[in-house]
């Protein structure tokens, strides 16, 4: 892959996930990252919660946190408009909680100030 990164929790800096693991297109009005896998670290709520504003308005999902300080990291979308449906299932990091180590250069960087190689999963 072109851009090898390692995934951090913001609050505390545990290990969420990695870039080999991204699986869905970047939408940057949706501000997420999407991961077939993440690590142990993240956990989830066993209780649906319902979206009430953008992006995630009418949708039934999980939240993810992280296992080590409890900041809420992103979701599990389980009920999603046709728009985000191909992202059911799957693990969403909110980009402005998580920082990313990026392993060629060796630096951490937002999350949000990184690009990431398109990905075909909604197609």
């Amino acid at each position: 892959p072109e851009l090898c990164a390692v995934f951090h929790c913001r609050g505390c800096w545990t290990v969420l996930g990695d870039s080999l693991q991204l699986c869905a297109p970047e939408a940057p009005r949706l501000g997420f990252l999407t991961c077939f896998k993440v690590t142990n670290d993240v956990i989830w709520e066993d209780s649906l919660l319902i979206g009430l504003e953008e992006p995630l308005l009418g949708c039934a999902y999980n939240a993810l946190s992280c296992r080590s300080c409890g900041l809420s990291v992103g979701f599990i979308l389980h009920s999603a408009p046709s728009d985000l449906a191909y992202l059911r299932g799957l693990f969403c990091f909110f980009k402005d909680r998580i920082l990313c180590y990026l392993l060629e250069n060796q630096m951490v960087i937002e999350a949000s100030k990184v690009d990431f190689p398109a990905v075909t999963l909604k197609k």
